[in-house]
């Protein structure tokens, strides 16, 4: 299952104490489904921002983005709650696991919250720490296990539910070089391996080069990247 992103003339805004500060100033963006894109950029030029407006965290100033056909700009609460958790799987820098629940009932969570019995979100969580070679940790809490470990069953979560959408910010920026590195070329493996659309942030380019397309936003705009 996979979805197409396109987004246009997006405009997002914040208040500094007594000045707006425009982020995103028209961001245009068109994902094929199975598509990865890689998105660079400095720091404070919004990134995050798009992500959050794709995974309908946060609604744009102006413009539209539609995922899979669906416009999501305009969901209420309750529409962009069930949006997110039948379309999208999220990975962040900093995995947010669950310290009193072990590695496979973090990766279970997200099919106990969709309504899944315990034996099926079970056996999924069993199935995908098998992919990412934890299966071995799968009754270890957070605190046991390492960085790396910790971004891996971040990753089984996001995946349990098949998610057409895999949207991910800085999914490494918290690990040694060569952890981000294993990390990072997994995340792409299930990615192609699953037929996930992913829209990857990461302030790295070596690793942005892993994806099939790299994009740099920059001054609010988003535009190709070429590396040095």
């Amino acid at each position: 299952m996979t979805v197409a992103v396109k987004a246009v003339g997006l405009h997002k805004a914040y208040v500094d104490g007594a000045r707006s500060v425009e982020v995103l100033r028209g961001v245009d963006l068109e994902a094929e489904p199975g598509e990865a894109i890689a998105v660079v950029g400095p720091s404070g030029s919004g990134k995050s921002t798009l992500l959050h407006l794709l995974g309908a965290l946060d609604s744009p100033d102006a413009g539209s983005i539609e995922i899979g056909g669906i416009a999501i700009a305009g969901l209420d609460p309750a529409e962009a709650a069930r949006f997110r958790n039948r379309t999208v799987g999220f990975v962040f820098q900093f995995q947010e696991l669950l310290a009193d629940f072990d590695a496979l009932e973090n990766v279970m969570m997200p099919g106990r919250i969709a309504g899944w019995s315990a034996a099926r979100a079970r056996d999924r969580a069993v199935e995908l720490l098998e992919e990412v070679g934890l299966a071995q940790r799968a009754d270890h809490y957070p605190s046991q296990l390492s960085g790396g470990e910790r971004q891996r069953v971040a990753l089984c979560r996001a995946l349990l539910l098949d998610p057409p959408l895999l949207l991910a910010d800085e999914p490494t920026g918290n690990l040694d070089p060569a952890s981000a590195v294993r990390v990072f070329d997994l995340m792409i493996e299930l990615q192609r391996r699953h037929g996930t659309t992913a829209l990857v942030v990461t302030h790295n380019p070596d690793l942005a080069n892993r994806c099939g397309r790299l994009l740099q936003l920059d001054r609010g705009r988003l535009e190709p990247y070429e590396p040095a």
